[in-house]
């Protein structure tokens, strides 16, 4: 019961739209702006970086709330069971299914990705390490090509890449403990690629916006 309890919150919370209701506190309506999408880049867009961060922040914070709190119940031991594993990760799973489908907005939402990262960042250590690491290579393509939505591709494409290696190259972590993992580590990032088969549209025809590329000022 205290799952299910658990697993229902955390996607009523991955629900809220943070990025929506910054923009509406601003007279914006979100969905009217940029792409369209109610997440943290276009909140950049609409309302600058500033805001930008700050729906980024409460968005991770969507994903790594929920995730922390199983601990702390006393519903899984360390290290986990794979029954217990399992849990957990339908309670990251359902707040990152909030954050893309959500009731509360007919389930039209973001595409996962900052929600997702707060989710691998608190099932410590096994999907945070990943994660991190996953991070480290969004940082690197955003620097190297300036496309947010390239980068987050890339993250989310490595992110299973990441898993195996640290499985293969720690003693302690074993497939035959850790299985559930890769229940979210293959069709999470599979569905946050799904989300930006749009964007990569726009890669491939040149019309996709990059990171600090200011829009040009009509000619008067």
């Amino acid at each position: 019961m205290k799952w299910l309890i658990l697993i229902i919150g955390a996607y009523l919370l991955g629900s809220v739209p943070f990025g929506l209701l910054i923009a509406r506190l601003h007279g914006i309506d979100l969905r009217r702006v940029g792409s369209g999408n109610i997440g943290a880049t276009n909140v950049v867009r609409a309302l600058g970086r500033k805001w930008g961060t700050f729906c980024f922040l409460l968005d991770v914070c969507k994903g790594l709330v929920p995730m922390l709190i199983p601990p702390h119940l006393g519903l899984t031991q360390s290290p986990p069971s794979p029954l217990q594993l399992f849990g957990w990760l339908a309670v990251g799973t359902a707040a990152i299914l909030g954050h893309i489908f959500p009731i509360y907005l007919k389930f039209k939402g973001g595409k996962g990705v900052a929600t997702s990262l707060g989710v691998v960042l608190g099932l410590w250590p096994y999907l945070t390490i990943c994660g991190l690491a996953a991070l480290l290579i969004w940082l690197l393509a955003a620097f190297l090509w300036r496309y947010v939505s390239l980068a987050s591709i890339l993250a989310a494409a490595a992110f299973p890449l990441l898993l195996l290696a640290a499985i293969a190259l720690r003693h302690d972590w074993t497939f035959q403990t850790l299985w559930p993992l890769f229940l979210v580590a293959l069709p999470m990032p599979a569905l946050v690629i799904w989300r930006h088969r749009a964007n990569i549209q726009r890669i491939r025809a040149g019309t996709e916006s990059r990171i600090g590329r200011k829009k040009p000022k009509p000619s008067a």
